[in-house]
């Protein structure tokens, strides 16, 4: 069979041979991690459940660029790694543990994202219980510290003409620790029309979030509340043995909103199943102990 040329008379051998990879600007590419954890509320009453916090892990960053800045976990993907390999070194280097759960988020390619050069930052999600966890800053970081976090939609607008429907959302990214306190907003502009659907995202204040952050973090957000609702995703941040009503409050915590206790054991009560042990020595009347049911 007679060997294919392109259009210049090459084989694929000779055309390799010609190839000059430094004729096409290339990007660095990094893996950023949104860790999401859940964490107890301290509380004073013995007698009373503790709440609960939403957290994810932000680093102090201990050079240039952004110096000073909180941002997420992350690193350069190595020549020899791919983006998914690099991303679960980054989680072990900054957590201490490997074999949670990891989904690719998106990937971030804005040319101006970062003001060294092209950096693309293609983004995962990571959720996992507290307890697995031993946080410690990397080698180009001040300290890394769990943030309380909260997605509020402070107004929306929408403009509906015959074939498209424009929907702008103006967002408030709250994120808390014990000593600091960072607000960020942003505008999201979803179009729908029957060609498809898109999203956009515009940072219109970074609260002092490094590069574009604010935006992955929501963007982290908005898939997690649009996956619990479907999908056993929540297991991931429960403990070996939990109540549930701790797994409702779990529930609540990444929706943002309450949840009436029946409809939420119809419609999810089947992520669990009874052990024979109870809760001891909380203050209150002992609760049955649930285990994840994996095999759904």
């Amino acid at each position: 069979m007679a060997e294919l040329l392109d259009r210049n008379g090459l084989t694929e051998e000779q055309f390799l041979a010609a190839y000059r990879p430094g004729d096409y600007e290339k990007p660095s590419v990094a893996a950023d991690m949104v860790i999401f954890s859940v964490f107890d509320k301290e509380n004073d009453n013995y007698r009373k459940l503790p709440e609960k916090e939403l957290k994810v892990l932000l680093i102090q960053r201990g050079g240039h660029p952004c110096l000073g800045k909180w941002a997420l976990p992350g690193g350069f993907v190595e020549p020899d790694e791919t983006t998914e390999q690099a991303a679960a070194r980054e989680l072990r280097e900054e957590t201490g543990v490997e074999g949670i759960y990891l989904e690719q988020l998106y990937t971030f390619s804005d040319p101006h994202r970062d003001p060294r050069t092209w950096v693309m930052s293609c983004s995962y999600v990571a959720l996992a219980d507290r307890s697995r966890l031993d946080v410690h800053a990397g080698d180009d970081a001040k300290k890394a510290q769990w943030f309380a976090v909260a997605l509020e939609e402070l107004s929306v607008s929408e403009n509906r003409t015959e074939n498209e429907l424009v929907r702008i959302s103006e967002l408030r990214l709250s994120l808390k620790s014990d000593d600091t306190s960072i607000e960020a907003r942003l505008r999201q502009t979803s179009r729908r029309s029957v060609q498809g659907s898109e999203a956009v995202y515009e940072i219109t204040d970074t609260g002092g979030l490094a590069f574009d952050h604010a935006r992955i973090i929501t963007y982290a957000v908005q898939r997690l509340r649009g996956k619990v609702e479907y999908t056993d995703i929540a297991l991931n941040l429960m403990p070996e043995l939990f109540t549930m009503t701790e797994l409702q409050q779990v529930y609540e915590l990444i929706l943002g909103r309450e949840l009436i206790k029946a409809p939420f054991r119809r419609k999810y009560g089947y992520l669990a199943e009874p052990t024979e042990l109870t809760t001891e020595d909380e203050g209150h009347r002992p609760s049955r102990l649930y285990r994840k049911r994996w095999a759904l």
